[in-house]
């Protein structure tokens, strides 16, 4: 695992805990990998809910409650795959906020219209979603890993930006 996902980790964990909110994760071509760094910060089990590895598209529907349709005309990489992958781990697993990843790691797998490297995160609460599409091929393992850092570090800025840290005076003048 690399350092820079151990330190977002450790930020989130912070950040969740202090709040008193919940996170979960519905991954698919990161495999469990967003939850793995997750959980590797101790202390991570008072923030996390747990995650859900829906590889296949039948797991996504009947787990996630993606729309079958959706996955039908898009196919299951797309952003709004990402996005409902989002509010059903939020609604499955009870969490505030989730992370999701879904998208093409290689080195199989890949479409004319859907490269190998093309991944959709999505990260946020089950009324407030935010995606990022990945398009770049380093090999499967590198495509995983950055997008683990990436959906991390998303959800960290996303966080940080909707709850704001107050400043000691800010906090003493409430």
């Amino acid at each position: 695992m690399e350092l820079e996902s151990k330190i977002l980790s450790k930020e989130i964990l912070q950040y969740l805990y202090d709040n008193g909110k919940t996170l979960a994760t519905a991954e698919s071509c990161t495999g469990g990998r967003i939850a793995e760094t997750i959980i590797a910060s101790p202390g991570a089990s008072n923030y996390f809910k747990g995650g859900i590895v829906s590889y296949s598209d039948d797991i996504k529907v009947s787990l996630l409650g993606v729309d079958a349709e959706v996955i039908a005309q898009h196919t299951a990489v797309c952003e709004e795959v990402a996005i409902q992958m989002v509010k059903g781990a939020c609604k499955a697993l009870q969490a505030d906020y989730a992370i999701s990843a879904t998208g093409v790691a290689g080195p199989g797998g890949a479409t004319p219209d859907t490269p190998v490297g093309t991944i959709w995160i999505g990260y946020g609460s089950a009324d407030d979603v935010h995606t990022l599409k990945l398009t770049e091929d380093n090999g499967r393992d590198l495509n995983i890993a950055h997008a683990t850092n990436t959906a991390l570090r998303l959800f960290l800025e996303y966080y940080r930006e909707k709850n704001p840290v107050l400043s000691d005076d800010e906090a003493s003048s409430k």
